[in-house]
């Protein structure tokens, strides 16, 4: 787990803005020592934590809840969309015209909390998870190692007994360990104890315990509040919205840089120069479970994510909430848009990198009804339609959309392009974390104006990974094929 303090990236908040320390990855042993130093370079000041976890050390997760509980601070799961410099780049000074290393937004939708973290998030004063965020807890796993020790024994004979003069530790021998997956009566009681400290009820120990090691049970935010494990309904928001700087009184987590007041007194909003964002008139992109309605493939068809409309902030989270109805059935997505935010598309393509989807450019058209239509309903949970490659644009903040794919179709007959516009260091940033090659940005970095880029150049950077129609994906005949792709499904019908 890494811990940074961060500042909101929001539009408009200069020069007070919310600021909040991000803490990520497994807890391990170190972790307290991490905590512990990023508090102490804050000076007594209360930021709140915004935690990202799927757990780890037990003991280490309980120390940082008595730290956090000590220091009086807030809690609450999500997580955080660098811009500029991010944890881990080396020599990073992108923002330092900003007066904060790591600048950034947090966002709920697809974070978590698992494990040994609930913990941890039990030790905050305000305990946050909101209905868009994930919280799991399963039995404790327990690694019991043998050691074989021989001791050097000094001692000497006083009126007929031993009495030890020193001992010392000749040799100790590692001699196998195992794992106990069910929580002992001495662990249960240092649970027990602690939640009890921290004001959560017990219950939480018994869904613990009804839960193998090898599966993990997610608790609704009902049985959370029920549970005392959070103090509200309310998500991280709460604790970083933009807002809490504009109160007569602002949040104790406000930091005020007055070097970085806009000039004459407007909002730097304008300042930051995103990627075109459609009229506000556009409709966001709509994400929609399709299958293919060709006759000849029933009743084992292909399906597929149709991704159509303009980018959107909101567009990462209507991504998630379809996936999240999907279970482990990973769809491709067919995706056509014009562009649009692009925070939104970098969020997006990283949700579709996390999941392993493949992604190509095409045009959905859907046969009998349209999904906008308010009579229009999907007959066994997916609309009829047809992937058509004319026609298929994907330009500006699409193309970085469609590079968090696994696999990355452009047809001869679609289109892709791309500029770059404002957050370099950020784009770069994702380019190399999507493993795209560093010849694409520079080529971008020359030019003013929208580039369509051509198929060889594509193939070449890697924003595509072969040269195929979106058919490969999507085409009827795919699910006779072997092995059969993921994304075939029988459904049982009539006329099948």
């Amino acid at each position: 787990m890494r811990f940074v303090v961060v500042r909101s990236d929001a539009a408009g908040c200069e020069p007070t803005c919310p600021e909040w320390i991000s803490a990520e990855g497994a807890i391990s042993a170190k972790s307290p020592a991490l905590l512990k130093a990023a508090l102490k370079t804050l000076g007594g000041r209360k930021l709140p934590i915004v935690i990202n976890s799927p757990g780890g050390d037990v003991d280490a997760a309980i120390a940082m809840g008595r730290m956090i509980r000590k220091n009086k601070l807030d809690i609450a799961v999500g997580r955080t969309w660098f811009v500029g410099c991010e944890p881990g780049m080396k020599n990073c000074r992108e923002n330092d015209a900003r007066g904060a290393h790591y600048i950034g937004s947090p966002y709920v939708l697809g974070s978590y909390c698992a494990s040994a973290c609930p913990m941890m998030l039990a030790g905050g004063t305000r305990r946050l998870v909101g209905p868009l965020a994930y919280l799991g807890v399963h039995q404790i796993t327990t690694t019991i190692v043998q050691m074989n020790v021989q001791y050097q024994v000094r001692y000497r004979i006083v009126k007929g007994k031993k009495r030890v003069i020193s001992k010392k530790v000749v040799s100790r021998k590692n001699t196998g360990s195992y794992k106990t997956y069910e929580m002992s009566k001495g662990v249960e009681r240092k649970l027990s104890a602690y939640f009890k400290e921290m004001g959560v009820d017990l219950s939480i120990i018994e869904t613990m315990k009804s839960t193998p090691a090898s599966d993990i049970q997610q608790i609704d935010l009902s049985d959370m509040l029920t549970m005392k494990l959070v103090t509200s309904d309310d998500a991280a928001d709460l604790l970083t919205s933009a807002s809490l700087c504009r109160l007569d009184l602002p949040a104790p987590n406000c930091r005020e840089i007055p070097a970085n007041k806009p000039a004459g007194g407007l909002p730097d909003v304008a300042k930051a120069a995103p990627l075109p964002v459609k009229p506000e008139s556009a409709p966001g992109m709509r994400f929609v479970v399709v299958r293919g309605s060709n006759p000849l493939c029933n009743p084992d068809c292909p399906e597929w994510i149709a991704a159509q409309g303009a980018i959107t902030p909101q567009t990462p989270q209507k991504l998630s909430q379809l996936l999240a109805t999907l279970g482990n059935r990973r769809l491709p997505v067919v995706i056509s848009s014009r562009g649009g935010d692009l925070s939104g598309a970098l969020a997006a393509g990283r949700i579709i990198h996390e999941k392993k989807l493949d992604v190509g450019v095409a045009r959905t058209d859907f046969v009998g009804c349209d999904p906008a239509e308010w009579n229009c309903l999907a007959k066994d949970g997916a609309y009829a339609g047809l992937s058509v490659d004319g026609d298929g644009d994907c330009d500006s903040a699409c193309a970085l959309m469609l590079a968090g794919g696994a696999r990355r179709l452009v047809g001869s007959q679609a289109r892709l392009s791309l500029y770059l516009m404002g957050q370099k260091q950020a784009v770069k940033s994702y380019l190399d974390e999507m493993a795209i090659s560093p010849a694409l940005f520079r080529a971008l970095q020359g030019s003013s104006v929208e580039r369509q880029l051509e198929p060889d150049m594509m193939l070449k950077v890697g924003l595509t990974t072969e040269r195929q129609s979106v058919d490969a994906l999507t085409g009827s005949s795919i699910c006779k094929s072997a092995p059969k792709p993921e994304n075939c499904r029988v459904v049982p019908s009539s006329n099948g």
